[in-house]
């Protein structure tokens, strides 16, 4: 059976026959294909919440649909008073771990394998609440005893990826497993977000928004995507696909804070003239800046020279003056035409900034600093898992460690293109859970 004229969405929903995971994989491609049955759906919902007799069993179609419509709570208790039989377990869980309460997702999982639901999907949705939970190894464990055709499954890949990824020790095994999942299933919508992720933090824009888009057309969508891909469209200067992105969230969850931030500042900065090829040019030239020292072949002298003088990147260099390398100690000629020939390699000059060397004092004073304290501010920005608009401008103002970070103002930020006060709060709250804060705060 497909869905279509002869059988709509809401036929299926509110009849008497079969609902299973065959009907719902019907369901959400459907909406997938037209996204104008969403609104079939609902008014299924509601016809359904409306019967005064509903039996048991149609609590459960009730409850399994109001998670697909992003309604988690309501499922829960729906399904709560439901026939109990394995679907409705499996939903519960799902709903569950969609509230982040993964040990109900999993006491619910637990139920559903009993009830008869599929072992090895109960499997992969165990291991994804572990996951959550920050229990890797059980997880690894879960997905290291499963074999045969479920292993190809792109929610099989997926998963694995995901538990790769948060151990991070391999982030080439992690675009691999994802590449496979995309291969296996091109309409997983998990599989392409991260796959989207992770070209999106190497610079892919446009590799990466093809996957957003791909994965923004499944249903249902996850928020991060569509909160992604706006960004990205916003980089693009592709502002009214943003506000669309943004809007779609605040038609399912009308109170997300942050999709109603991104919609102003995208309706905001529709309104604003930028000049694209300026702009590029100054992207590139803040992606050279921020490349470490540490990445050229330099004599031993000359990078002992750096580190205690604490240039880190090229952007270092470029606002420190000949004198003051020759003041440090050890520093001779040298190790100056060295530095000078590394610079002229990327179309730089030492000193070429120094006019726009910052006057301040640092936010903080190494030589008071415990090591833990110091190998703190050295660790890199991404440690503090920041949303893909903050972590853009990082990228924009050259900032690759914490450090670096603290010694930024609130103000210097705001100055960074597509980066507002919803990015600001979120960068001061993720300093504030590692006891530090924005030079000024």
């Amino acid at each position: 059976m497909s869905i279509g004229f002869e059988s709509s969405i809401k036929q299926t929903v509110l009849s008497t026959s079969a609902f299973g995971p065959r009907e719902l994989e019907q369901i959400t491609a459907a909406i997938s294909q037209n996204p104008a049955n969403h609104r079939e759906l609902r008014e299924a919902v509601q016809e359904l919440k409306a019967q005064d007799m509903r039996s048991p069993a149609m609590s459960a179609r009730l409850g399994v649909c109001q998670h697909l419509l992003g309604s988690y709570t309501e499922a829960i208790q729906t399904l709560t008073h439901s026939d109990g039989g394995a679907l409705t377990h499996f939903f519960l869980g799902k709903a569950h771990l969609a509230l982040d309460q993964y040990a109900e997702a999993l006491a619910a999982y637990e139920s559903a394998e009993k009830a008869g639901y599929d072992r090895d999907v109960i499997s992969l949705a165990k291991a994804e609440a572990l996951r959550h939970m920050g229990e890797l190894d059980r997880a690894l464990e879960i997905l290291n005893s499963l074999s045969g055709a479920v292993e190809q499954t792109a929610q099989y890949l997926y998963e694995r990826a995901a538990s790769v990824q948060m151990l991070g020790t391999n982030p080439e095994e992690v675009v691999a497993l994802l590449e496979r999942a995309v291969a296996a299933d091109g309409n997983h919508a998990g599989a392409l977000f991260g796959l989207a992720l992770e070209n999106d933090r190497s610079g892919n824009d446009n590799y990466a928004r093809d996957l957003y888009e791909r994965a923004a057309a499944q249903f249902p969508t996850h928020v991060g995507t569509l909160l992604n891909l706006g960004v990205l469209y916003e980089d693009f200067q592709e502002f009214e696909k943003a506000k669309k992105c943004y809007q779609r969230i605040l038609d399912v969850f009308p109170d997300h804070n942050r999709a109603r931030l991104f919609l102003r500042d995208a309706d905001a900065s529709s309104d604003m003239f930028y000049d694209e090829d300026a702009r590029r040019q100054q992207d590139r030239l803040q992606q050279i800046l921020a490349i470490p020292v540490t990445d050229f072949e330099l004599s031993v002298r000359s990078r002992n020279c750096l580190q205690k003088m604490g240039v880190m990147t090229l952007g270092d260099l470029t606002v420190t003056t000949e004198q003051e390398l020759l003041s440090s100690k050890n520093f001779g000629e040298t190790s100056l035409v060295e530095i000078r020939d590394m610079l002229q390699g990327k179309g730089l000059e030492l000193g070429q900034f120094a006019a726009q060397k910052r006057e301040e004092e640092p936010a903080y004073n190494p030589e008071e600093l415990s090591p833990d304290e110091r190998a703190m501010l050295e660790r890199p920005i991404s440690d503090l898992n920041l949303s893909v608009r903050a972590r853009k401008c990082m990228v924009r103002l050259g900032l690759s460690t914490i450090g670096e970070l603290v010694r930024r103002t609130g103000d210097d930020l705001l100055e960074c293109k597509n980066f507002g006060v919803t990015s600001l709060n979120e960068i001061r709250e993720k300093l504030t859970i590692q006891s530090l804060k924005l030079r000024g705060d």
